[in-house]
């Protein structure tokens, strides 16, 4: 293994990954009724997060008792069994309301105007966004920085994690109990909890604090991120939830490792991460100020 050989079968893994996102949770429609899609979005979604949790632990066990491909060799079985239990004819998978034959140029191209027609897609992809910009992947990159600048060792970091994590599963659990009548305005508000909350995370040096802290960041995931989902999936056109969902889910995924670029420039530059992460709070907290100002329709989904 090389570093050259790792970089290209990391590409290789994130272009299927990029495939498999978008149909996933185009297929939580296709298998509920209309009244379930809040909470098997909030189902999966917290399911999503306990394994985020357990993965690393259970990965570390296995390198631990055997090597690094034992780690990956126990992957590829769990995937491989993922593949058989969303057979279509297992899950029940509604069939096809409609074929088409037309190019992927097309396709792409008709779920880009969708998406531009419609105000509230283009609100909802605004805020998914700024949550993963500038709060989501800001913590993820300062979460090391922080614990190595306060004097932490390892162990820190991954309470870090952990807190983060639980958060995000207690957050899924909540929406997934909670009926929630005004989603858009949900969702605008944990994206200004999320902001509060990274102001706070800037400018505490106390690691135990900044563990009970980055707790919450993790609760308002699911509270930003499932109403619009849910919203998403029971309006949209069946016949373009894939492409439609392909976009959101490029605002939900492709842009916080954009951030982990962005970070580590700012601070080679001279910024402090205190700085950095203040800078990006205020940032998405004047987002989601002009969305609860102007966005009145939006709330109102």
């Amino acid at each position: 293994m090389t570093f050259l050989l790792l970089l290209v079968l990391t590409l290789l893994f994130g272009t299927i990954d990029a495939f498999f996102g978008p149909v996933k949770t185009s297929m939580i429609p296709k298998i509920v009724t209309k009244e379930q899609t809040q909470r098997a979005n909030a189902l999966f979604q917290g399911t999503d997060q306990v394994a985020f949790i357990l993965g690393p632990l259970l990965a570390g066990v296995f390198m631990e008792f055997g090597n690094v491909s034992t780690s990956y060799s126990v992957a590829t079985g769990l995937v491989l069994l993922s593949t058989v239990l969303v057979f279509p004819p297992f899950i029940k998978e509604a069939p096809a309301e409609k074929r088409v034959q037309q190019t992927p140029l097309r396709d792409l191209k008709e779920g880009f105007h969708y998406v531009v027609r419609s105000n509230f897609l283009l609100v909802g992809i605004g805020v998914l966004i700024s949550y993963n910009f500038f709060v989501m992947g800001a913590i993820i990159v300062a979460m090391p920085l922080v614990v190595d600048l306060y004097g932490g060792t390892p162990i820190n970091l991954s309470y870090l994690e952990v807190s983060l994590g639980i958060g995000m599963v207690i957050g899924s659990a909540i929406v997934g109990f909670v009926k929630i009548k005004n989603r858009g305005k949900l969702s605008v508000y944990g994206l200004l909890g999320a902001a509060l909350v990274l102001i706070f995370f800037s400018q505490f040096t106390d690691l135990f604090w900044l563990t009970m802290i980055v707790f919450f960041i993790g609760l308002a995931m699911p509270i930003v991120t499932i109403p619009f989902f849910t919203s998403v999936q029971e309006s949209t056109d069946p016949k373009l939830i894939g492409r439609v969902m392909s976009l959101v889910y490029l605002a939900m995924n492709g842009f916080d490792p954009i951030a982990y670029g962005v970070i580590p420039w700012l601070i080679e530059g001279g910024l402090s991460i205190q700085h950095v992460l203040l800078v990006f709070a205020l940032i998405a907290m004047l987002v989601g100020v002009v969305v609860l100002l102007k966005g009145k329709s939006y709330q109102r989904v």
